[in-house]
């Protein structure tokens, strides 16, 4: 089964809310997800102990680069997706979870800091790709950006980045209040109360975008083994 993993050298890049995002939207439509939170400071987990996570997900705390692959082999064989939240760090733990992904999605603000540490991101899945010579397909997620505004600065990276091929996902994860409230209370965006959360709607759709373009990039990436059986 499919393993993402979510991966920035740097913090603070929306790592967290994208992989729950990811994770409720497909445990919505009656995906079976785990969720391991490698992150010392345990988001995933301070999400999952607040009411209104769905059935379907289970999260699992680790930390330890001697359990994190046997840790992503068991969940792939009890759940249909894996999605993996690595610290904001490159480390030792965070290329043994990449030579088990699937897919690497790799979060970034647009600023130039952030795209010199999305780079550092791209050479350690590189790296792991010559150490376990296997195919690693990732993919630069642009996070926090403005659904209404696209500064140069950001258009800028997006240009360099493609003169490089460097894969970037179309949709974007935006500046919403809802994903902040999804920490808050914990739950799903559908069950956030719209009188109370601004442009809900707005954020569940970016929300569905973005799923489906995961689950589109991961079907692009499968071997063509893999495809024709899951057709």
């Amino acid at each position: 089964m499919p393993t993402i993993v979510f991966a920035s050298p740097k913090g603070g890049v929306g790592k967290s809310t994208a992989a729950v995002l990811l994770a409720t939207e497909l445990a919505s439509h009656g995906g079976s997800v785990t969720m391991i939170d490698a992150d010392p400071n345990r988001p995933l987990s301070q999400w999952a102990s607040r009411p209104g996570k769905p059935q379907k997900l289970a999260v699992i705390a680790t930390t330890t680069e001697e359990s994190i692959i046997d840790t992503i082999e068991k969940a792939a064989q009890m759940t249909q997706f894996v999605i993996v939240d690595l610290e904001g760090t490159a480390s030792m733990m965070a290329g043994y979870a990449m030579s088990r992904a699937d897919l690497v999605i790799i979060p970034a603000q647009g600023s130039h800091l952030d795209a010199t540490e999305a780079v550092k991101a791209i050479k350690l899945v590189k790296g792991q790709e010559k150490a376990f010579q296997k195919k690693i397909p990732f993919a630069i997620l642009f996070t926090r950006t403005s659904a209404a505004i696209r500064p140069r600065t950001l258009q800028s990276i997006e240009a360099e980045f493609a003169q490089n091929r460097v894969p970037m996902f179309g949709c974007q994860i935006h500046e919403r209040e809802a994903y902040r409230a999804l920490f808050a209370f914990g739950g799903t965006l559908a069950g956030l109360d719209p009188e109370q959360v601004a442009n809900l709607p707005a954020a569940r759709l970016n929300a569905q975008m973005f799923a489906g373009e995961v689950i589109e990039t991961l079907k692009a990436s499968a071997p063509v083994k893999q495809r024709k059986e899951a057709v």
